[in-house]
């Protein structure tokens, strides 16, 4: 029985999935496959080297400086979160609080990280090769918001968010062989999500990259459909959805450490229902 874990990530609302898997980490409770889009990504990354409460450190703590994101770093680097602070400055060996590669690397679950091709707008799924000491590429490749970010080069092909490639990634799960799939959303699973914000962020970024501007606009349908198929396989016993009845106020860049902490404190709280699934 292959076990998959899907992180669809969403800004400083992945503090909701955080406390999921740091009360995973501190049951036991282990998989074979991670997939991560977006900060999801970043959030499996510290549960498969097993950092409990890394990840929460970096919500509430980091996130609030203002090297990691703010409207200085978009007016200086057009982004408005500095990839190169997150996974660079912070996560590298010598940094204030060191990604442990050698653990991930060692862990013999499987890791796929999903980021979007910024030329094509189609989705590229890196994995632990694409992972090596103090080379977090990936993770900045797969949270580049459109225009909020720009967009990450590995290579010399542009990525944007992972989001656009494959908000919901389930059936790469079940592609990748799973037989059954953890699902962690970080809004209310009923939520329909709306494009609005996204076609605003699509027309920034039209002239250069019309594929993945054309992608975003779809965005919300896909993730829409994504959470519905998911649905579909509860009903049959495969997926279990976990995800938070209110967001405590958090949005993708609110940082507010408060609501946070009560968001992170659903997630760990609402992890209990993976033990049984399990």
């Amino acid at each position: 029985m292959k076990t998959g874990i899907i992180d669809v990530g969403g800004g400083f609302r992945g503090v909701y999935a955080c406390g999921v898997l740091d009360y995973c980490l501190d049951h036991n409770i282990q998989f074979d496959l991670g997939i991560g889009v977006s900060a999801g990504s970043a959030n499996l990354a510290s549960f498969i080297a097993g950092q409990r409460g890394r990840n929460f450190t970096f919500y509430t703590e980091y996130g609030l400086r203002r090297q990691y994101a703010g409207l200085g770093n978009f007016i200086r680097k057009r982004s408005f979160i500095d990839m190169d602070y997150v996974y660079g400055t912070l996560c590298r060996h010598d940094g204030e609080n060191p990604l442990d590669y050698a653990a991930l690397r060692d862990n013999p679950m499987e890791f796929i990280v999903v980021a979007a091709n910024a030329e094509t707008g189609e989705a590229k799924y890196f994995d632990k090769r694409d992972i090596r000491q103090d080379d977090y590429n990936v993770f900045k490749a797969s949270s580049s918001i459109p225009f909020i970010c720009k967009p990450y080069f590995i290579q010399d092909t542009p990525y944007y968010d992972g989001a656009l490639g494959d908000p919901v990634p389930i059936e790469k799960a079940f592609a990748s062989g799973c037989d059954r799939v953890v699902l962690l959303l970080t809004k209310p699973e009923n939520v329909i999500r709306t494009s609005e914000q996204d076609e605003k962020l699509a027309a920034r970024i039209q002239k250069k990259y019309p594929n993945a501007a054309e992608k975003l606009r779809q965005r919300a349908n896909r993730y829409n459909e994504g959470v519905a198929l998911a649905q579909e396989y509860a009903r049959q016993g495969k997926v279990l959805i976990v995800a938070p009845d209110d967001t405590c106020g958090v949005s993708t860049l609110s940082r507010d450490p408060a609501d946070m902490k009560r968001l992170y404190e659903k997630g760990y709280a609402d992890g209990e229902k993976i033990k049984s699934f399990m």
